[in-house]
């Protein structure tokens, strides 16, 4: 364990996550390590990298995370829940962090956003759904009607961002978020996390879980540099 002291209580709950397509064996090493000595929540990766970190994970209270449709949500409903289920089943994920299909629900095809959100609940068999409504993208109804529309599909919680869009998580969109689905579901914070200020002020405001790729730099109260 790290002789550094750092913040135990921001650190149990971030998802540590490297997303970046051209990451290496070693990066995904490194993102263990650090996730086993800091004590994060989980750690976060594309579901082809997820089996991989669930090995490395195990014997440790780490979880693996796998996302789902990243990161534009613009496959099928079908391909979403096939790739949910085998991050599951076949590969060790605790958790699965979807897309929202995002054209659809700015075309108001809500029956389509539900079953697309449905679809993937099903395939998790009981695991914890987190639905990325890319908030960014979104105005305040949209954000709201897609809340909505994924506590009706049985979600465990709501995502803010992918951290591929310019924006990211807001105090003012956890609060909005929060008043929408009251204690039924969870928050996580994502996109653009790079204080530990910033992250104690989306906790404060109703974020139950804070992803980010900064996890090490914010937990020991430095600066961070570009990422997720």
């Amino acid at each position: 364990m790290s002789e550094v002291a750092y913040d135990r209580e921001l650190a149990s709950i971030i998802d540590h996550t490297l997303l970046k397509p051209e990451a290496t064996k070693e990066d995904f090493d490194r993102l263990v390590e650090e996730a086993k000595e800091y004590r994060f929540r989980s750690v976060c990766v594309h579901s082809s990298n997820v089996e991989y970190a669930a090995g490395l994970l195990q014997g440790s209270e780490v979880i693996p995370i796998a996302v789902v449709g990243f990161p534009h949500g613009q496959v099928t409903a079908v391909a979403k829940a096939f790739e949910a289920h085998d991050a599951i089943v076949n590969r060790g994920a605790k958790e699965i962090d979807m897309v929202i299909n995002i054209s659809a629900l700015k075309s108001k095809h809500y029956s389509m956003v539900l079953d697309d959100i449905q679809q993937v609940v099903r395939a998790c068999d009981g695991y914890p759904v987190k639905v990325i409504l890319e908030t960014a993208s979104l105005t305040d109804t949209e954000k709201i009607c897609g809340c909505c529309l994924a506590k009706a599909a049985g979600a465990r919680f709501i995502k803010t961002s992918t951290g591929t869009v310019e924006g990211g998580a807001t105090v003012e969109d956890i609060r909005l978020i929060r008043e929408v689905v009251g204690d039924e579901l969870l928050i996580k914070a994502s996109g653009g996390i790079k204080t530990r200020q910033f992250a104690h002020q989306l906790m404060e405001a109703g974020a139950n879980r804070i992803g980010t790729s900064h996890s090490v730099e914010l937990v020991r109260g430095e600066a961070a540099g570009e990422g997720y």
